[in-house]
């Protein structure tokens, strides 16, 4: 269908949506009817007329005219870009706030270059030109490695080990070694190696354990410290030694037969401290008897030496009497234990008939009741006693008739 009719004078465009608007508006083809699309440079000026009215230039366009409405134009043309720019700057110096957590550190850069350390809390810096860069320096981080080595013996032992460490200081930790959990494996490696290269295999595998890592983190300590890291160590545990794996059978036994021998020492310590006490109580026990009883020999001893003195004093002022005396007691402690009766038939005393028998058994029970003697002692000592008696009256034969007279 061609546009335009022919003899009508009036032009259809299919976008205006016909002559017939034009017709009423009188605008023919401007595209400003119901039915086409927006006009953009109207929208345009209305979006430009509502900047012009926020800056403070409605008054001036709506007043204006001819020159005047050129100026505003102008005006009009510089408006927006600073706007933008402005928004821009605001935009640039919110970006620059920023948050540091209580456990964290900021190392700020400034142009690549350190600058500061902000600790925690709200913080505003210039983007771009610095850059903040956040450090966890509470946090305990962990790092362990399994390796083989030789001991000073020339065996080869595997050594499991675990570290734990802080970063200390942030500044150190981001710009003075690249990659400082790297340099602290090597730096680990190194000490470790140089601890057991100086030691023996036993005590690496048994009781040197502890000593191996306390050796090892002093060392490896300075080595951080020499390298700048900005890493403190918290510490070190050796998890695991042992041998290789193809004499690791070998080495088992051999632990096993150590751990019996000790065991069996243990058990003999034990026994020796169980017998001892109670052998050493034992000889002082028997050192104490022996003491009592040369004590009690000796003071006998010296009694019977002061009563024989005493007497043999007395028997040197009166001999016969002391004579007569220890004769009469001899006598009477001998014939008072025996069962034999004597009787002066020759003076003519009169007896009465008594169970002699059952006295003298009576009497010779209770004697050895309270003496502790048996009877074959009492033989013993009466006929001891008798053969004093035979002696001293052979010897006082002549001093038997006054002793009968008295």
């Amino acid at each position: 269908m061609a546009w335009n009719k022919p003899g009508g004078g009036n032009q259809h465009d299919p976008w205006s949506g016909g002559g017939r608007n034009g017709d009423k508006k009188g605008g023919g083809g401007n595209g400003g009817g119901n039915g086409g699309p927006p006009d953009l440079d109207e929208a345009l000026k209305k979006f430009q007329d509502k900047l012009n009215g926020m800056l403070g230039n409605g008054r001036k366009r709506r007043g204006g005219a001819g020159g005047n409405g050129g100026n505003g134009g102008s005006t009009n043309a510089f408006a927006l870009p600073g706007i933008i720019g402005v928004i821009l700057v605001a935009i640039w110096a919110a970006s620059g706030f920023y948050l540091v957590d209580q456990s964290e550190r900021g190392v700020v850069l400034r142009f690549g270059k350190y600058n500061d350390i902000v600790g925690p809390g709200l913080h505003w810096n210039p983007p771009i030109i610095d850059d903040v860069r956040e450090v966890n320096v509470t946090k305990v981080r962990s790092l362990s490695q399994t390796k083989s080595m030789l001991t000073q013996d020339e065996n080869i032992v595997e050594v499991q080990m675990s570290v734990q460490y802080q970063v200390s200081n942030p500044r150190d930790f981001l710009l003075n070694v690249r990659a400082p959990e790297i340099s602290l494996e090597n730096a680990m490696d190194s000490a470790l190696r140089h601890e057991v290269g100086s030691a023996d295999m036993n005590d690496i595998l048994t009781s040197g354990r502890e000593l191996l890592a306390s050796n090892v983190k002093s060392r490896l300590q300075s080595y951080l410290d020499n390298y700048g890291v900005g890493l403190t160590l918290q510490t070190i545990n050796v998890e695991s030694t042992s041998a290789p794996a193809a004499v690791q059978d070998s080495f088992d036994d051999v632990i096993k037969a150590r751990e019996d021998r000790q065991r069996t020492i243990n058990q003999a310590l034990a026994y020796e401290n169980s017998i001892l006490p109670e052998a050493q109580g034992q000889a002082q026990r028997i050192i104490e008897e022996a003491e009592g009883y040369k004590e009690s020999v000796v003071a006998k001893s010296q009694g019977e030496a002061n009563r024989f003195t005493s007497l043999l004093t007395e028997y040197q002022k009166a001999p016969e009497i002391i004579r007569e005396r220890m004769y009469l007691e001899t006598m009477g402690e001998v014939l008072g234990k025996t069962n034999k009766v004597l009787v002066d038939v020759e003076n003519g005393n009169s007896l009465m008939y008594l169970p002699l028998d059952k006295l003298a058994n009576k009497s010779s029970a209770a004697a050895e009741d309270s003496s502790g003697m048996s009877r074959s002692e009492l033989d013993r000592v009466s006929r001891q006693a008798s053969d004093a008696l035979s002696r001293s009256q052979s010897t006082d034969s002549s001093n038997s008739i006054r002793r009968e007279g008295r």
